[in-house]
């Protein structure tokens, strides 16, 4: 079940699902903030919202501010779009290799958000290209993933397609406009006219896409 709620100055839309064992807050980089719960009392909502308040008015803040959602290390992660806390289901295997620490400095826990990272991107962006590829017809030969500075992709002669591990931080239609890019490069390895057009046969609004995208920058 889903509903609107408010809490003070605040619009939140509440997900109400019973298989849920925990309850979970975000916030999207548009400012819509979303919580998901199991069955629980209103005055639970409340009270746990209260405890919240000052984290969520952080990254409302960084929101009209055009920035980058922020992350504190060990206790949230950015995944699609969203800043979750450490304690969601979608951070399950992040828990895991951060509870495996046997030194917890900053370089070991950057180096965890990495490996969580790739992880995800393979469990969720894989399906996505085979998806997109029996679509489009297109075969490649091999899917790699690769923590990258300066591109979100790359289609070598070979067949072979390279994606960032960073793309699971990014909205999902964004993602799709990626994989949809590199794909069409196993039959144009340029930017001409016809590259273009297949992308636009399969990604309509690709140039608001491509726009917000350079928007970005690179993690």
């Amino acid at each position: 079940m889903t509903n609107e709620i408010t809490f003070k100055d605040l619009n939140i839309l509440h997900v109400c699902n019973p298989k849920l064992k925990n309850s979970y807050i975000s916030i999207c980089k548009k400012g819509f903030i979303k919580l998901k719960t199991p069955r629980v009392s209103d005055r639970f909502i409340q009270n746990l919202l209260s405890k919240k308040e000052l984290w969520i008015r952080k990254q409302l803040l960084h929101v009209s501010q055009n920035k980058p959602l922020q992350i504190n290390l060990e206790d949230e992660v950015l995944l699609f779009g969203e800043v979750y806390s450490i304690d969601a289901q979608e951070a399950k295997e992040l828990r895991c290799y951060l509870e495996k620490l046997k030194k917890p400095d900053e370089k070991n826990v950057i180096k965890c958000y990495d490996n969580f990272y790739k992880l995800y991107a393979s469990q969720y962006i894989v399906p996505k290209v085979e998806q997109f590829s029996k679509l489009m017809n297109l075969d490649y030969e091999e899917i790699k993933f690769k923590k990258m500075r300066s591109r979100w992709g790359s289609c070598s002669s070979k067949r072979v397609i390279t994606l960032n591990t960073q793309l699971i931080k990014i909205d999902k239609e964004l993602i799709d406009y990626i994989i949809v890019h590199e794909l069409a490069h196993l039959t144009h390895m340029n930017h001409s006219r016809k590259f273009h057009d297949l992308v636009d046969m399969y990604i309509s609004n690709a140039k608001d896409l491509n726009k917000r995208l350079k928007a970005i920058h690179l993690l």
